[in-house]
């Protein structure tokens, strides 16, 4: 209880800093900048190796692709029942099957599993969503978009091997077995422990709901997909298979994350409908406030 309650004051502490003219406009994308480059790599690397290496921990991979599958199946339904615009489907097809399993995933993950989480956490958001995000959302993007330079295999490939965070999975993966020297893993500990305060700080200086007439029922529609029905699939497939484990219980969790940043960053370049975006980030992160406590006593 009180790492959820330091993650809602983290931020609402960015809230706060947002009204203030005490910060540059763009200080949210700085922070953005150095989790991605240095606290989210530390954070693999510091945790990763301690990962023990099961059939139990593909559910951590497997889950978000499921996932995807199921929210872009139900996006098309929908679009095709309702005529909705290509905007409009083009952003659904985005924000809906990708989950914010990095950003505010993690501090989530850890608020309510604690340390032990955070492993299967990082497993399920960069074998899962993040490489997710580099094809699928490239695809999405390519489909729907009104980008000059449509996205290729070349530059999929290299958003994939250039990323930080996904460098240091694998060479997290490589050291499994080795043992970091004393001042090495004191490094990684101080700067991954600037994760949560610096990502939350960031995620509340961003927080922003614009809502219009023309977005309330895809707005709504899609919040129900993403925070609430997917993350029950996700959970009767666990239940099915019989699976009981820490790792599948992270990944129904993360199944149940709010509208990812980044894919909401690209869907506003790509020229989709920027209200129903911010308010499918805003009203997601807003929501799950609510849903991840309930999902979390179901799971216990």
């Amino acid at each position: 209880m009180e790492n959820f309650v330091l993650t809602i004051s983290f931020l609402l502490i960015g809230v706060l800093l947002r009204r203030l003219p005490v910060l540059p406009r763009d200080a949210a994308q700085t922070l953005n900048l150095f989790v991605i480059n240095v606290s989210l790599p530390a954070l693999v690397l510091l945790k990763v190796p301690l990962l023990v290496f099961s059939r139990d921990l593909l559910v951590t991979v497997l889950m978000p692709w499921g996932m995807v599958a199921v929210g872009a199946l139900a996006v098309l339904g929908l679009a095709r029942a309702l005529a909705w615009s290509r905007e409009i489907t083009g952003a659904l097809l985005l924000m809906v099957p990708l989950g914010n399993t990095s950003f505010f995933g993690i501090p989530m993950v850890r608020a309510f599993f604690g340390e032990d989480g955070i492993p299967y956490a990082l497993m399920y958001d960069q074998f899962g969503s993040f490489l997710a995000l580099c094809t699928y959302g490239s695809l999405i993007l390519a489909l729907y978009g009104h980008q000059a330079e449509k996205p290729n295999w070349r530059t999929v490939s290299r958003k994939i091997v250039t990323f930080p965070p996904f460098l240091a999975l694998l060479l997290a993966l490589a050291l499994r077995s080795a043992v970091y020297p004393g001042p090495v893993s004191a490094l990684l500990e101080s700067l991954a422990a600037t994760l949560v305060p610096v990502v939350m700080i960031a995620v509340g200086m961003q927080f922003s709901l614009r809502l219009g007439r023309e977005t309330l029922a895809p707005l709504g529609l899609g919040l129900v997909i993403k925070l609430g029905l997917a993350p029950l699939l996700a959970l009767l497939t666990v239940k099915v298979l019989g699976l009981d484990s820490p790792a599948a219980k992270v990944a129904v969790f993360e199944a149940g994350m709010p509208p990812m940043i980044s894919a909401g960053a690209l869907a506003v370049i790509a020229g989709f409908s920027p209200r129903l975006i911010s308010a499918l980030i805003g009203l997601g992160i807003l929501f799950s406030f609510i849903t991840l406590p309930l999902l979390f006593l179901i799971l216990a």
